[in-house]
């Protein structure tokens, strides 16, 4: 396939200027142009007859298609990608949208308040889900503790050295005991001081395996249920929050895109799908642009994901920020949105250190 510089090298002036106008007509109308619309759009007096044929050959480089019978022309997937790396010129967000989105995260509440404030500004400014991957946990584990709940279940408390505290309710083994509880406890405390949940997965496994001699059965079972939770604590499906979903959705949709909605929303209840997903966006700096099979995750659908990361202090990615949409999003608006807000996210949580 060519690269987008290729594509670009073998259009002249009229073939880019047709391209460019089909492009921003479709992102507006989600419609596909017509010759005779383009030839009166254009700065030189052009026949249809010359689009037309002009057309025809970006149909050619694969770069346009038509949907239905008619003459009108839409982008597909490779005529985005050109447009988008290519031809479309990103600025700063809006001084509207800076001060909406700033206005989220200026808050002093809990960080799980402001990331759930801003997704949801998020959704409401582009017209698209939001997702936000809230901050890793990264502060080590300063006591762990059993509460017994019932006989079959108990609860699970997490305190970190920087003050959080977690919760957590799981299945107990049957005929477990208040001095088994206590046990177990002990021994994740023992192993888990000072180390990050990130460490102490790491090494639960291994030091029961080394202790389960000094461990009864009961307590042994105790520490692996309870190993399960800390796992779990923290863990991607709570970290990630999705809103907008209703905004995908309008009511002058045909079949087939209401089809194309459906099949979104159920990728985004695959929430542990999504958050690996963003994790990705570690391996790369700025904004990232997926248009419809490009993502994976979401090809069947033939969506686009807009994503950021954002940074702490010492530049390491601790979450991500996003928006998702049918492959026609308004990206000239909505990429300066996405990274500001990640920006701004990561400064304030630098902020608040």
């Amino acid at each position: 396939m060519e690269t987008s510089s290729n594509l670009l090298s073998e259009m002249d002036q009229r073939a880019r200027a047709v391209f460019q106008h089909i492009v921003e007509e479709y992102i507006v109308s989600g419609e596909p142009t017509g010759s005779r619309t383009l030839s009166k759009m254009l700065k030189d007096p052009v026949s249809a007859a010359t689009v037309r044929n002009v057309m025809q050959d970006l149909e050619q480089l694969g770069l346009l298609d038509s949907p239905h019978i008619s003459a009108g022309r839409i982008p597909t997937e490779l005529g985005l990608r050109l447009f988008v790396d290519g031809i479309l010129e990103i600025g700063d967000p809006d001084v509207s949208d800076q001060k909406t989105i700033a206005s989220t995260v200026q808050e002093t509440d809990e960080i799980s308040g402001m990331l759930d404030r801003v997704s949801s500004a998020l959704s409401g400014l582009t017209q698209g889900a939001s997702l936000v991957l809230a901050p890793k946990k990264s502060a080590p584990v300063k006591h762990i503790d059993f509460v017994s709940l019932a006989a079959d279940r108990a609860l699970a408390v997490l305190v970190f050295a920087n003050g959080d505290v977690e919760n957590r309710v799981f299945p107990l083994p049957t005929g477990q005991t208040p001095s088994q509880l206590r046990e177990a406890a002990n021994f994740l405390n023992a192993i888990g001081q000072g180390k990050t949940l990130q460490e102490l997965r790491h090494s639960i496994s291994v030091e029961i395996q080394k202790h389960r001699a000094e461990l009864d059965v009961l307590t042994a079972s105790l520490v692996e249920s309870g190993a399960a939770v800390l796992d779990g604590a923290g863990g991607p499906n709570e970290r990630l929050i999705v809103r907008g979903r209703s905004n995908l959705l309008d009511p002058n949709n045909d079949d087939s895109e209401i089809d194309r909605v459906r099949i979104l929303f159920d990728d985004l209840e695959r929430k542990k799908d999504i958050a690996d997903f963003l994790d990705l966006t570690e391996e790369g700096d700025g904004v990232r642009i997926f248009i419809g099979s490009e993502n994976k995750l979401f090809s069947l659908s033939g969506s686009s994901l807009v994503v950021s990361p954002y940074m702490n202090a010492d530049r390491k990615v601790i979450g991500a920020v996003g928006v998702i949409g049918p492959t026609r999003l308004n990206y000239g608006r909505i990429v300066p949105i996405v990274n500001y807000t990640a920006q701004l996210i990561g400064q304030t949580l630098s902020d608040r250190g």
